[in-house]
């Protein structure tokens, strides 16, 4: 049960991950926002920076290039916290395991 669970955090943490990563190379490239797909993850992803938003100033580049900081945070804070549950579960596994 425990494994399932890990994997599963493992999953979604990875999701995320690359739901940000993909935020932060079409803000670095200047992608348009009213393509269809850009919005789609700018919408998307929007919600999981919400803890972060304005930790960090977001510096523009002439044309329209952004190099998001807060985006770059919230990935690794998020690897943190999928590392954390991943230890967490790990470590309840293991005791359950030595008491039988």
């Amino acid at each position: 049960m425990f494994k399932l669970l890990r994997e599963l955090a493992n999953f979604l943490t990875g999701l995320i991950e690359f739901a940000l990563f993909s935020r932060f190379v079409l803000k670095l490239l200047g992608a348009n926002p009213a393509s269809d797909f850009v919005g789609w993850v700018y919408d998307t992803t929007q919600p999981l920076l919400q803890p972060f938003l304005f930790a960090f100033p977001t510096p523009s580049i002439r044309g329209g290039y952004i190099l998001e900081f807060t985006t770059l945070f919230a990935i690794f804070a998020y690897a943190f916290v999928g590392y954390l549950i991943q230890e967490v579960l790990e470590i309840i596994d293991s005791r359950k395991i030595s008491r039988r």
